[in-house]
């Protein structure tokens, strides 16, 4: 009986002493804990705990996101081979899993910053693989073609990234996928388990690989984790007992099992039950080290051989307990890892436990338990939002009557806490002192996994420091003075005096490292007795009522959600950090679904009391619908709307609800959804919040993407000007607004829309309001709310954002001194293609439109206009785009056509300048020679103009003008030498008579290349400056050409359309020629009329009558026509080669002699055609108007 006390006594002190200094053994277990991913970090399967061959198997992570990555929770792989045979990845709303080499995807998002608890099962013999997502089957996989039987065993597993195999067999990180967040639990079981099974087995360790520090070593932090609690009832102990007889042996028949058996239960208590004890064969080799303190022992065995007594043994046990009801694994194993670790000694035998032996499991199944353990209470849920549990679980400790203290006891009461107060000193220079002193009272306090820091507040003591350091300045070994102030929650269930001893030494002591030294110069702890937070009911539009219950301080107290039912909400019990008293936190709602719909915001009557929460409802209401869908439906739009305007009704606006009904009218405006229907009302909501909002500062801004709402109270007799400024980079982003209390006239050119209010506006307050004035400005990145469906048709389209300004109860018309607002355009314009309008209301019967009655226009730049207004209201810059009539698209498109057409008319007016100049045949006429000059003319118009841009990007002021004047040239030269064509085809085919012109060629020359070198020149002699960069003004693209309107009217239009009417009445006379020769020819055929056709489109190429295509580009069909006028004129070089040298036969020949049949001796045109130099003949006949004027045709009898 002696000795039973002496055991008790003993138990009770290694108790004591494990809650305050527990042993390293206990550190092994990672129960409890996480491992935290922060930066490329190492975690892999040890080698000696290597997987084996598995044919089934269950594996289950735990995992919490902390940046939105591609990220990886495990990779196993092979021995010798790089394909991932067992793994699982994300990436966005994508989850993947492999297996042999191959991936699966699933559609599944795990949230950010919560716990997920994500399994995998695979059967060979099944050929399935099942994945599930907290709790939740995502998909069940047939694997019907895998050819691999079986997992490989002594592969390598890591966890948090991939990673490859060097040669000499050492781990590397793959980087590129690697989690940034945390694993809480990984476990591994050899057989399939069932989506029931697994949710029992939420607390128990794999059997293949378990959540110990001696299945893993890794690089990463391992960081306690209060909400990863677990409670369990089943464990396995496994550990090295060395049996020594402590007097004379009597009896030493007892079987180790029997002495196990009469040891366990001697020092567990009584709800933990011993179940199954299997030993190994004794040996009289023992790994253990005796324990100093066992009983009657004087000496310390070293390792090696036993004493040859046979009551002495060493054995291997395998012990099954469990503990009822169920506790914490973490603190399970904590409390029989001390008990275990103390010596027992009976009536002759001393009992010793390798305590680096000792390894406690929660286990699953065991010999004579069949079937898992049921469900626990407290139970510890998975869901969406992570692991948690109903009740902290306290472990087993002993009580304050130093008698053992029975597990069931530790499910009641609340844990422990103190206030403490600390001052102390650092010497030397950490850059972040406040962290390192953090840090430091954590790991001193939470170093044995009984006890948390809560509600850390550090100050700097700077009157404190001043005075230490003065001399010091140029010490690099300065002190400073730090308060801290802070709670200690300790659930170990220790005594008061116990926690107070420990919490003091931890404090105490020193910290040196290196240059840092941390001393406490005061420390005081009081013991606090916070209350439980009482039973409360929370009543919500969004989620119901919710009953939550009496709770122990700093306890998350969970409740089963309205809807879904599978899913639970949390509160969490919280201790202030300055009055020590307990308050209910807000309710966490995150895995609850809204019992409401935009269909059912009819229903709510809106108060005082709720407009807040229906202002966050419909907030949140439209954000996941505008998820789900890109627009509101017009029901939809319309209950909202009317409903926003029943909170604004109710009463003054507080800054929270205004947020709210900013941020939807935001997301709105960001959509797809139509909201001219209700654009006046929306802005009269937005004018009513303004006039309402209750705000106690001198102003106040509300910003949301595309929209920023701004109030100030102005002293009617300080006003002296109002200015208010906003800068925005993009609809999508949140506005900055600037409030300057002074008028001013110049707008920063950063600014996106500024308006200044001057100070003659004051006459306008209202006189019963003299103390303060509400102003309120408004500004809107997009025009969705400002459709005036008749400015298009008058070529108008918005170009700015929009910005506004109003007085409460007041109406500012007729200004003298005029408000000043000045607009960014979204596109460069020209000061004459702006006007400044305002939002008239009452414009198309009440629907609301632009109007410019009251605004002057004044142009700063092509990029901003200054308006000068006599009233207050929405304005904004309007761009005529009557000569810009296309979209975005449509001018893309164009322009890739005008580049291709270019491209292809320069190879083929290339191509055709080789054939006329190489074969001296083709040039003797007069037409091949016209026809030489206006494809040089055209080849240096498309070369110019495809290299324009190109030459202008180079920002080279005078290449700029030379490349403009080049191309200016090139097409008058162009056009002229198609009037040329002309003005020779009427001599020849309507005039018909034979007249001798001298230097008829030269003439033509002369007057093709030196009339438009005579007009650039005049141009470039008035003013250089006429040609330059047109894109810095229209364009974002860089283009040089003429700048100056005057000058391209009279030097391009007119010049162009003299030469193309001249020509048109050319081409009506050969059409009237071709009529009458028809008319001669009764016997003409159809052939003749399709030679006829022929010859009319090759004519109407030649003198460049598709370029009149340009003057007929306006109306409804411009579009079409401009397509038209691309398509024909930057494809008009290729018809020039089609027509007048593909389709020649004289040309053809000459092609098939020299490239063909070889070069004859002698060739004979045909007995029609005739030289320059042939017998005067009349000047045309029927073949040569078929021909075109070209060499087929008979010359006319002109000599040079």
């Amino acid at each position: 009986m002696s000795s039973v006390r002496s055991l008790s006594s003993l138990t009770i002190c290694v108790c004591i002493i494990m809650s305050v200094c527990p042993l390293r053994s206990t550190a092994t277990s990672l129960w409890g804990n996480m491992l935290k991913f922060e930066s490329e970090c190492l975690c892999q399967l040890r080698p000696e705990a290597a997987l084996p061959a598995l044919r089934e198997l269950s594996v289950c992570v735990l995992v919490r996101r902390t940046l939105s990555t591609k990220w990886t929770a495990f990779v196993y792989k092979a021995p010798t081979k790089s394909p991932i045979e067992l793994g699982l990845e994300g990436k966005g709303q994508l989850l993947t899993v492999w297996l042999f080499g191959k991936q699966w995807q699933v559609q599944k998002e795990l949230r950010l910053h919560e716990w997920h608890s994500v399994c995998l099962t695979w059967s060979a013999r099944a050929q399935r693989m099942t994945i599930y997502v907290n709790r939740t089957s995502l998909e069940e996989m047939p694997l019907s073609n895998t050819s691999q039987p079986q997992l490989s065993q002594n592969g390598t597993l890591t966890l948090g990234a991939s990673h490859y195999v060097q040669v000499n067999g050492k781990v590397k990180i793959e980087s590129g996928s690697n989690l940034v967040g945390e694993i809480g639990l990984f476990r591994m079981w050899s057989k399939e388990w069932s989506a029931e099974e697994l949710w029992r087995l939420r607390c128990a360790d794999g059997d293949v690989v378990s959540w110990d520090l001696r299945n893993w070593k890794h690089e990463c932090s391992l960081v306690p984790e209060k909400s990863l609690h677990c409670a369990w009832p089943l464990y396995k102990i496994e550990m090295w007992t060395l049996a020594v007889h402590s007097t004379p042996p009597v009896n030493c028949s007892m079987s180790p099992e029997k002495i196990t058996r009469d040891w366990l239960e001697s020092i567990f208590q009584p709800n933990i039950s011993v179940l199954e004890i299997v030993v190994s064969p004794t040996s009289h080799t023992c790994p253990v080290v005796n324990h100093s303190a066992a009983l009657h022992a004087q000496q310390t065995q070293a390792l090696g051989a036993l004493p040859n007594s046979t009551c002495q043994k060493c054995y291997h046990s395998e012990v099954h307990i469990n503990v009822e009801p169920a506790a914490n694994v973490e603190l399970v194993q904590a409390n029989v890892t001390a008990l275990l670790n103390a010596t027992f000694s009976n009536n002759f035998l001393n009992l010793t436990a390798d305590a680096r032996s000792i390894r406690i499991l929660p286990s699953a199944l065991f010999p004579g338990v069949t079937t898992l353990p049921p469900a626990v209470s407290p139970e510890v849920t998975t869901s969406e939002r992570g692991v948690t549990q109903s009740l902290p679980v306290k472990p087993t400790s002993m009580s304050t009557t130093r008698e053992p203290l029975d597990l069931n006891l530790t499910f009641v009461g609340p844990d422990i806490f103190f206030r403490v107060n600390l001052t102390l000193s650092i010497t030397g220079n950490p850059p972040e002192p406040e962290g390192l002193i953090k840090n430091w009272v954590k790991e001193r306090l939470e170093g044995n996994k009984t006890m948390v820091v809560l509600n850390f507040i550090i100050k700097n003591n700077v009157g404190r420091n001043m005075k230490l350091n003065v001399g010091l300045m140029d010490s690099a070994d300065q002190q400073k003075q730090y308060y801290c102030t802070f709670h200690v929650q300790e659930f170990n269930m220790n005594s008061v005096a116990e926690s107070e001893t420990f919490i003091n030494v931890s404090l105490t002591s020193e910290y040196k490292n290196s240059s840092i030294l941390i001393k406490t110069d005061d420390l005081a702890i009081k013991h606090i007795v916070p209350e439980d937070c009482k039973e409360d009911t929370t009543t919500s539009i969004k989620y119901g009522e919710y009953i939550w219950p009496e709770t122990f301080p700093q306890v998350i107290q969970e409740m089963q959600c309205t809807k879904p039912v599978s899913e639970k909400a949390y509160r969490l019990c919280q201790l202030d950090p300055e009055t020590d008293e307990t308050s209910w936190a807000d309710p966490d709602m995150t895995n609850c679904d809204q019992l409401v719909s935009i269909t059912d915001l009819t229903n709510i009557t809106v108060t005082s009391d709720n407009m807040a929460e229906v202002a966050a409802i419909i907030q949140e209401l439209v954000q996941v619908q505008l998820n789900n869908s890109d627009e509101l439906s017009s029901h939809q739009l319309t209950s909202v709307v009317d409903k926003l305007k029943e909170v604004v009704d109710i009463n003054d606006v507080k800054p929270s609800i205004g947020v709210s009904i900013i941020d939807t009218i935001s997301n709105m405006l960001l959509s797809k959804t139509d909201l001219t229907p209700v654009s006046n009302n929306i802005l009269n909501l937005t004018d009513k919040i303004g006039d309402t909002m209750d705000f106690h500062v001198g102003s106040l801004s509300l910003t949301a993407p595309s929209v920023a709402l701004s109030m100030i109270d102005v002293d009617p007799d300080q006003f002296g000007g109002l200015t208010f400024v906003v800068s925005s980079v993009s609809p999508e982003s949140n506005p900055k607004v600037f409030l300057n209390q002074s008028f001013v006239s110049e707008s920063p050119p950063e600014a996106s829309a500024t308006i200044s209010l001057p100070s003659s506006i004051q006459d306008f307050f209202p006189p019963h309001l003299r103390n303060k004035t509400r102003i309120q400005f408004q500004f809107y990145a997009t025009d969705d709310l400002f459709q005036d469906q008749f400015i298009a048709s008058e070529f108008l389209m918005l170009n700015s954002q929009i910005i506004s300004a109003s007085i409460k109860r007041g109406l500012v018309v007729n200004l003298q001194d005029r408000v000043i607002v000045t607009l960014s355009h979204r596109k460069p314009a020209k000061p004459d293609k702006v006007q400044c309008m305002f939002w008239d209301f009452n414009k198309n019967a009440g629907q609301g439109g632009w109007n410019n009655s009251g605004c002057q226009t004044q142009n700063i730049s092509p990029h901003q206009t200054s308006c000068l207004c006599d009233h207050l209201t929405q304005f904004a810059v309007l761009l005529d785009i009557s000569r810009a009539p296309i979209s975005e698209t449509d001018s893309y498109i164009l322009t890739m056509l005008s580049y291709v057409g270019c491209g292809i008319s320069c190879i083929f007016l290339g191509i055709t300048l080789l054939t006329y100049l190489l074969f001296e045949k083709l040039r003797r006429d007069y037409p091949s020679k016209i026809l030489i000059n206006l494809s040089v003319a055209m080849l240096g118009l498309n070369l110019i103009f495809l290299l324009n841009s190109w030459l202008a990007s180079l920002s080279n002021y005078g290449l700029c003008i030379s490349t403009a004047a080049v191309l200016h040239y090139f097409l008058l030269a162009t056009f002229s030498w198609m009037g040329l064509e002309a003005f020779h085809m009427y001599m020849a085919l309507v005039k018909v008579f034979n007249t001798y012109v001298p230097s008829y060629i030269p003439k033509f020359c002369a007057m093709g290349w030196g009339i438009p070198l005579v007009i650039v020149c005049l141009v470039l002699a008035i003013d250089k400056d006429v040609y330059g960069d047109i894109g810095s003004d229209n364009s974002s693209e860089p283009y040089c050409w003429l700048q100056n309107e005057g000058f391209f009217y009279v030097t391009v239009v007119a010049f162009v359309l003299l030469i193309l009417l001249g020509n048109m009445c050319v081409f009506i006379g050969v059409l009237i020629q071709i009529r009458k020769m028809n008319a001669n020819k009764p016997s003409a055929n159809r052939h003749n009329t399709v030679h006829h056709l022929r010859a009319v489109v090759g004519l109407t190429v030649l003198l460049g009558l598709t370029w009149l295509l340009g003057f007929f580009s306006f109306g409804p069909g411009r579009v079409v026509m401009m397509y038209l006028f691309t398509i024909a004129n930057t494809l008009q070089g290729f018809f020039v080669f089609i027509f007048h040298c593909l389709m020649k036969e004289n040309v053809r020949k000459q092609w098939s002699i020299h490239f063909c049949c070889g070069r004859f001796s002698e060739y004979s045109d045909r007995s029609r055609s005739a030289t320059a130099g042939s017998k005067k003949k009349n000047l045309v006949n029927s073949e040569s108007v078929a021909s075109e004027n070209t060499s087929t045709s008979t010359a006319p009898n002109l000599h040079q």
